[in-house]
């Protein structure tokens, strides 16, 4: 099984590995700190006019534009491409980074190897690229956790070797809560192994699940970054905290989670998703203050 896995990513690298010489790259920290936001595939409105969205964005201090590209489920590899470079124009004219995101099912190695290398190798229409790509690790349909993590790593290992050297490259990963809340979800999930590969992680901090006080809030955003700083070995390494769902939480919550990444120190902080994070919501992002020294307690 190993070497059927490892002959189908290496046939997928070799077809589409980026070519030419080395480009100069965004720093990691750079392109997923600051506050983000997200568009899935899902969010018609937006595809129909992305310069409109991105105004919306810079307006209320977004640094990063969180795009979907495709995902496992779908008939194409990029599914809007002309909508999606005029997205990737629309920000870069604006100041705003743009990353882009892709969800393997881990079921089809070499379907999930091509879409995600599609995605970095992606031209808009005037020759702009995303300055970053991350990888939406959630997915349990192949039911062997020990077979899910080997294809994972696996994967993860064969965007680093095929993206251009330095390319930053994220991982946006389940909740450590919602993971100890749901044991048999991703038992062993491997922090430490795609810490070797990701510049980034993207911890789904969904609070709005089980917090409805701005102390649990505070408490779960709290654990989650703990948790990835220990389980990667990794504490310096950029944590750009997703909250949400941003329509089902409460403000004095949305409040408490800034709040904990503030203290923790993290290099973003976003909330899912872009069309339904209110003008309130909005306001609080816009005075996060990001990047600072953690306080003792975040150190993991």
């Amino acid at each position: 099984m190993k070497l059927v896995v490892a002959f189908l990513f290496a046939t997928a690298v070799l077809a589409l590995s980026p070519a030419g010489g080395a480009t100069p790259q965004p720093d990691a920290a750079a392109v997923y700190g600051g506050v983000g936001s997200w568009v899935d595939i899902f969010a018609g409105k937006a595809w129909r006019d992305p310069k409109a969205v991105v105004e919306v964005l810079r307006a209320n201090g977004v640094s990063t534009l969180y795009v979907e590209t495709s995902n496992y489920s779908q008939s194409r590899d990029i599914l809007y491409p002309a909508a999606l470079g005029r997205f990737v124009d629309a920000a870069h004219t604006a100041g705003l980074n743009v990353v882009a995101w892709y969800l393997p099912s881990l079921a089809r190695p070499a379907l999930d190897a091509r879409r995600a290398l599609a995605a970095i190798r992606f031209r808009s229409a005037h020759g702009e690229a995303f300055d970053s790509f991350a990888l939406d690790i959630e997915a349990s349909v192949v039911r062997d956790v020990a077979l899910r993590n080997a294809r994972l790593i696996a994967l993860a290992r064969s965007l680093r070797n095929a993206a251009p050297a330095g390319y930053p490259l994220g991982a946006i990963v389940p909740s450590p809560v919602g993971m100890r809340r749901h044991p048999h979800y991703w038992p062993h999930f491997p922090f430490a192994a795609l810490a070797q590969t990701f510049d980034a992680f993207l911890p789904m901090a969904y609070f709005s699940y089980y917090a409805k006080t701005p102390a649990a809030a505070y408490a779960y955003a709290h654990y989650v970054i703990v948790a990835i700083r220990r389980e990667t070995g990794r504490p310096e390494l950029p944590i750009h905290l997703i909250g949400g769902i941003a329509s089902r939480a409460r403000i004095a919550a949305v409040d408490s989670f800034i709040r904990a990444g503030t203290d923790c120190g993290v290099a973003g902080v976003s909330l899912y998703a872009f069309f339904q994070t209110s003008g309130a919501e909005w306001s609080r992002l816009r005075e996060a203050t990001l990047g600072e020294i953690p306080v003792p307690s975040c150190s993991g």
